[in-house]
């Protein structure tokens, strides 16, 4: 029977910083079917300030719309701002005060919109996202003008929003 070599440091050094980041990655995010098991109702409770309603209400009040309505009407606001993440994911619910704070704030100006992609990956195929969260902002005309993957701080957000000429 034969004997293992053992690790040299690089080797050792490589295997802990893959199962460190398995971890962390297991930690941030639960898995995709525990976050399909939940129901609409309970992520509008961890939302606190959200709709379901219909399009036709969408961004108004100063709510997100959280929906699962893929055919939106961007016209009624100079800028969507659609963040497809998931409630269960750690980085996803950083971004929710900053959605909720950009609907209010910007009410009227700007639509914000939260898919849930571990829900109904539906969105997660249209807009061809492989991490999240991610953020699309798409004009009036429904033309894709920006696109973020991770955290996006609002200060951020507001300066591309600045230099777009949208606010």
């Amino acid at each position: 029977m034969k004997r293992l070599k053992p690790l040299n440091r690089v080797q050792f050094g490589l295997l802990l910083a893959v199962l460190s980041m398995l971890f962390l990655a297991g930690q941030s995010c639960q898995s995709r079917s525990e976050g399909q098991q939940e129901n609409m109702a309970s992520l509008q409770a961890m939302k606190g300030e959200t709709s379901t309603s219909t399009n036709d209400q969408a961004g108004k009040g100063g709510e997100v719309l959280v929906t699962f309505v893929l055919n939106l009407d961007f016209s009624k606001h100079k800028v969507t701002f659609i963040e497809l993440g998931a409630d269960r994911c750690i980085p996803c619910r950083a971004m929710q005060p900053i959605m909720r704070e950009m609907a209010k704030d910007y009410a009227g100006k700007i639509q914000v919109v939260f898919y849930d992609v571990w829900k109904d990956p539906r969105p997660a195929r249209k807009y061809g996202i492989q991490l999240i969260p991610t953020q699309v902002f798409i004009d009036q005309g429904g033309k894709e003008i920006f696109w973020h993957v991770g955290y996006f701080p609002k200060e951020e957000i507001l300066q591309m929003l600045k230099e777009k000429g949208i606010l």
